[in-house]
Parts: structure tokens; C-alpha cells; sequence
């Protein structure tokens, strides 16, 4: 524990390394170091087991898709989704979704706050969509420390997914943008947890994995423990190259880790002859 009740990274402790020099892992290395012990998939994808009567089964391999579902206002939530895109992409076999949840102020409401206009080539999530997710980054603007009101609606227009607990299991992130310093970079994601507890889904937080960027402190930068930050200022602040980086390195983490819970599917084969 470092002053002040910081966190400082054991030396000896092993990390995900999601570097940009990392190469792609092989199916052998996909695997999560938890307190010294390593798991591995039991199974390999793209291959063919033999079963009785001489059937086979066949183990098929496809993307994993990870939703990165935001709303944003001045675009600054939208610019770190398309970081955190980057960095899922760039992880073999998982790719990252863009969708938009609706807006709910009244067009003469946005055009008095000089909004921008929604780039319409994201598209417009439906909450029974979600389903067809293998995991998720949620992001949105704080409002008085927690989520904006936009993203609230659309939590509560997932009743039925809620009901039927049809997103238990399922691995999801945070991220984040405030207006300053003190608006709730931590409050903002960790008042939204409570969402992802109802719907049984496992909550991914980054940690300190970012390495040495999460500790400086020479600069203004967003982001923390529960998932990437960006600070807006009065709308007109853009995202620094830390902050941006944070972004991709958590696309990057959580995709590694829906890999793990990723499952391959399956399909039978003919009878060997």
C-alpha cells in the first residue's frame, strides 16, 4: 500500500500483457493468471472429436462479439468507444460491436445545449439485442455522480431480459466521461454496478493492468480501477493520448477475458465410414 492508500503493483505478480507489441495468442496461451494459478481451455476450437457410433462431433469456431453500448453527448464517450473497438479488434477471434442507446431529450431541448449532431452510421441498440452478446462495455456520461439519464432509460427498458435472467453470466465493463475532476470518475461506474448485479452479469473491472499510466500524475487524465474516463470540461476539452490509450487497453483486457468465457459451438458430423 503506497501513500495515501494508493495501490502499487507487485513485482512478482503475473499480468495479462496486452501490449500493443503483443502478437496474437495461439489457442494454447489464451489463459488468465489468477494468484499464481493458470487455466487453459480444455478444448480447442476448429477440430473434431470422435463419438460412439461414429459420429463425430465438431467443434466450430466464430468471433466472439462484444457490445460497446454508450450514450454520448458531446462525443466524448463515443470517441473512447471507438478506442475501446480498437483495442477488442485487436484481439484474434473476439470483435467489438458499436451501438447507440436512444436519445430521450427533445431535439429543441439538444439544439439549446449546442449538441452535435449523433453520427447515424452507429446504429440504435434494441434492448433485445443484448442476447446476441458474448460480452459488454457499457459507457455514458455522469450525471451528479452516476449515469446520465439516457443510459438509465435504456437499463430500464431491459425488464424482460431481467425477468428471465437471459444476461446472467455474462461478462460486462464500464467506462466513463465527467466534467471535471471531482464528477464521479469512480462513483459514476461503481453506482452502475448495481445494473449489472440484477441482470447476474459479472462485472470486468480493469484494475490496475494499465501499468505505470494508471500513476501519474504530471497530467490531467480520466479513467481508474473501475474502467476508462475521460474528463469533457465544458464540452470543448478533447481526450488526451492517456486517456485514449486507457480506452484501448480496456477493450483490449476485456476482450482477452470474454475469451475465456467464451464457448465454442458445436455441431455433428457425419458416421465415419
Amino acid at each position: 500500500m503506497g501513500k495515501g492508500g494508493g495501490c502499487v503493483l507487485s513485482k512478482n505478480k503475473t499480468s495479462l500483457d496486452v501490449s500493443d507489441n503483443s502478437p496474437p495468442l495461439s489457442q494454447s496461451q489464451r489463459s488468465i493468471s489468477i494468484e499464481g494459478q493458470t487455466q487453459t481451455p480444455r478444448i480447442s476450437t476448429n477440430s473434431t472429436i470422435p463419438i460412439q457410433d461414429g459420429a463425430n462431433l465438431q467443434i466450430v469456431n466464430r468471433k466472439l462479439k462484444i457490445f460497446i453500448v454508450f450514450y454520448s453527448m458531446y462525443r466524448h464517450v463515443e470517441t473512447l468507444a471507438r478506442k475501446i473497438k480498437k483495442g477488442v479488434d485487436g484481439v484474434e477471434g473476439v470483435e467489438g460491436v458499436l451501438y447507440r442507446v436512444p436519445e430521450t431529450l427533445a431535439s429543441e431541448v439538444l439544439e439549446q445545449m449546442k449538441v452535435p449532431h449523433k453520427n447515424d452510421e452507429i446504429p440504435i441498440v434494441l434492448a433485445e439485442q443484448l442476447v446476441e452478446a458474448d460480452g459488454f462495455l457499457f459507457g455514458f456520461p455522469a450525471r451528479y455522480g452516476s449515469m446520465a439519464a439516457q443510459m438509465k432509460a435504456f437499463f430500464d427498458s431491459m425488464g424482460s431480459l431481467w425477468r428471465e435472467q437471459k444476461l446472467a453470466g455474462v461478462p460486462a465493463g464500464l467506462f466513463v466521461s465527467t466534467g471535471t475532476q471531482g464528477g464521479g470518475q469512480e462513483t459514476t461506474a461503481w453506482t452502475a454496478i448495481t445494473q449489472l448485479a440484477h441482470h447476474g452479469m459479472i462485472y470486468v473491472p480493469i484494475g490496475y493492468t494499465f501499468g505505470a499510466g494508471m500513476f501519474e500524475t504530471d497530467s490531467i487524465r480520466g479513467g481508474s480501477p473501475y474502467g476508462a474516463g475521460v474528463f469533457s470540461g465544458d464540452g470543448s476539452r478533447e481526450p488526451s493520448e492517456t486517456e485514449l490509450a486507457l480506452a484501448e487497453h480496456q477493450g483490449k483486457y476485456m476482450a482477452l477475458i470474454v475469451k475465456r468465457f467464451g464457448q465454442p459451438s458445436y455441431s455433428f458430423g457425419p458416421k465415419a465410414k
